[in-house]
């Protein structure tokens, strides 16, 4: 008997794979219809350097004039919408994965960061926001005297 560590939270995108097979098994080819509403989430990466703090967001099939950025307190906050392309009625959809929507990520920023100096800038479907840090938040390394 092999054991299996049970994640019951973990991969939900796996289960929805296994029940969209299983509905198409017994109903056809056909779409499964998303019950419950599912927001549109882009993918980020936070990376720190000695300087900055980098945060990078995935916004494929977005443009600039799509996405706001704003921080209030410590709080940044990116907005947006994905619309959907134009629906073709004689169009038969097979799968969708693709998602449309509105969405909004927040995250708390350190207190150490020079907030009017944040910059912004966008590039194929690319979000990358510097966050530079302050004087007495870079890392300083402490000499060890011998005394």
């Amino acid at each position: 008997m092999d054991l299996v560590s049970w994640k019951p939270f973990g991969e939900p995108s796996s289960l929805r794979r296994e029940v969209e097979n299983l509905w198409n098994r017994f109903l056809g080819e056909t779409p499964m219809p998303r019950i419950v509403s599912q927001e549109w989430l882009p993918s980020v990466d936070i990376s720190e350097t000695a300087d900055q703090f980098v945060i990078t967001v995935e916004l494929p099939g977005l443009e600039s004039k799509d996405v706001s950025v704003s921080i209030s307190e410590n709080m940044l906050s990116i907005k947006g919408e994905k619309k959907k392309e134009k629906e073709d009625k004689d169009k038969h959809y097979h799968y969708l994965e693709r998602y449309y929507g509105s969405f909004q990520r927040s995250f708390s920023i350190p207190v150490n960061i020079r907030s009017d100096e944040i910059k912004a800038s966008f590039d194929k479907g690319v979000l990358t926001i510097t966050l530079p840090k302050t004087e007495e938040a870079k890392k300083k390394e402490i000499e060890i005297k011998v005394e």
